[in-house]
């Protein structure tokens, strides 16, 4: 048998019932903290922002970019390993390849910023280092579906020149 004691509460008046007691509270408490962040501005974190920007921090991932070759072209040899470890399933290659060499190069490479979470798996796993998200460029808002679709020339534009050794050769 569980015994159980009953607790008795006291009877609510009209001035418990009502919310204008804690209301006051409240709005004593949301006055304070007004005039004295607006007289002393002691204390206060917030950003100016479009006159002070803050500095993004080192590890920043921004928008992706394509790396370049010394002769220009794109450093991907389209392997797939970047759409393939990519966990929001946001990168799309469509693989062609050069007539002069036995290389695949991306005829397509489309990045989908609606599904990407800048997790920073494609950078990792591309064995060329031909995609890198370091470009320190917060992507800008879009409004339409189309303008959140990234393709190869988008990317190309915001990547340099990468003097890593790519193709694997160890000397």
């Amino acid at each position: 048998m569980v015994k159980v004691k009953v607790v008795e509460r006291p009877p609510a008046d009209l001035v418990v019932q009502s919310w204008l007691p804690e209301l006051w509270k409240g709005m004593k408490v949301t006055g304070r903290h007004f005039f004295v962040n607006l007289l002393t501005r002691k204390g206060i974190v917030t950003s100016q922002y479009p006159e002070e920007k803050r500095q993004y921090p080192p590890r920043y991932r921004g928008k992706h970019r394509l790396m370049l070759r010394e002769d220009g072209t794109a450093r991907c040899v389209a392997c797939f390993m970047c759409s393939t470890a990519c966990p929001a399933d946001c990168i799309r290659i469509v693989a062609g390849e050069r007539p002069d060499e036995n290389e695949k190069f991306p005829a397509v490479f489309e990045v989908d910023f609606i599904k990407c979470v800048f997790c920073g798996l494609c950078e990792e796993a591309c064995p060329c280092d031909a995609i890198r998200l370091d470009s320190g460029v917060h992507r800008a808002p879009a409004y339409t579906r189309a303008e959140e679709l990234n393709g190869k020339e988008d990317l190309l534009s915001l990547g340099g020149i990468s003097v890593s050794r790519q193709g694997g050769e160890f000397k």
